[in-house]
């Protein structure tokens, strides 16, 4: 028995290790970082995100305060027989990703769903794929991206469901494992919520799930790579409503790559390989 243990043991580590490679090969983790550049030098595309910004900064405010003040001191108390000194340390980002989790399930749910639908889409019109998003809702004419936006055909976006809620409440627990536990909560969390960035762009392909899979397994990899940075950002406290967005945009500019066929075999751009290489 001993040995089938450390026999899966092994083989989960090889795993973990062969995603990991192939999400650094691929540098997917690099669209939400050209999520915030692209968003910054493009203000049109800061009309969705405007429009929903007070009571989504109120939300999440409201919601990491109160996780700080009735969790983190209880959570610090357990992980100090687990992590020794850096428990203080583990316990704020486990408060954070709780935080975010709640944030993310109340905004998108109630608040911030259509925004982000209308950035993705305003992006691949920006990147000229305006037949693609055509096959999801209506087009007008003009310049600005958002303003030529029209009425939807279909909400895509995926709300939270209780398979997910109750994945990550089994992931929590290796936030108890010192440091190599919270590696591996991010990483689990950001092989899952990767794709989901991506349902938008599938929904527009008219994909069925088998379709879907094939394509998430092809590059997934790549599709961890671009979860785990884009769970790093919406970690951060009150910021985390403005990365929910740049996230969205470097999922659309992702898109309209896979779109224009400007990928390598990894499934990203170029030009984002070598900005990874520059950059080691």
């Amino acid at each position: 028995m001993a040995e089938r243990v450390k026999e899966v043991a092994v083989g989960e580590v090889d795993r973990i290790k062969h995603l990991t490679t192939d999400a650094a090969r691929s540098a997917a983790y690099l669209y939400p970082i050209r999520g915030i550049a692209y968003f910054l030098s493009h203000k049109a595309l800061w009309k969705p995100l405007t429009s929903k910004l007070a009571p989504t900064m109120s939300l999440g405010l409201g919601i990491t305060t109160f996780m700080f003040i009735f969790t983190y001191l209880p959570q610090a108390a357990v992980m100090a027989f687990t992590n020794g000194p850096l428990a203080a340390i583990s316990a704020g980002l486990l408060v954070l990703s709780e935080s975010s989790t709640l944030f993310t399930l109340l905004s998108k749910t109630f608040l911030i769903d259509d925004a982000l639908i209308d950035t993705f889409d305003g992006v691949l019109l920006s990147k000229n794929t305006t037949d693609l998003v055509s096959e999801g809702r209506q087009i007008k004419s003009g310049n600005d991206p958002i303003a030529k936006l029209g009425k939807l055909a279909k909400k895509p976006f995926q709300k939270f469901t209780p398979t997910a809620i109750i994945r990550y409440l089994m992931y929590l627990p290796l936030n108890f494992i010192p440091v190599v536990g919270t590696v591996m909560f991010v990483l689990l969390q950001g092989k899952r919520s990767g794709p989901v960035a991506h349902t938008r762009y599938f929904q527009l392909k008219r994909w069925n799930k088998e379709q879907q899979e094939k394509h998430i397994e092809q590059y997934r990899g790549a599709y961890t790579g671009f979860g785990v940075a884009a769970v790093l950002l919406e970690l951060v406290p009150l910021a985390s409503i403005i990365f929910a967005f740049t996230n969205t945009v470097g999922a659309a500019l992702w898109a309209a790559d896979i779109e224009k066929e400007h990928i390598t075999k990894e499934g990203t751009a170029p030009r984002l390989r070598e900005q990874a290489k520059k950059a080691e």
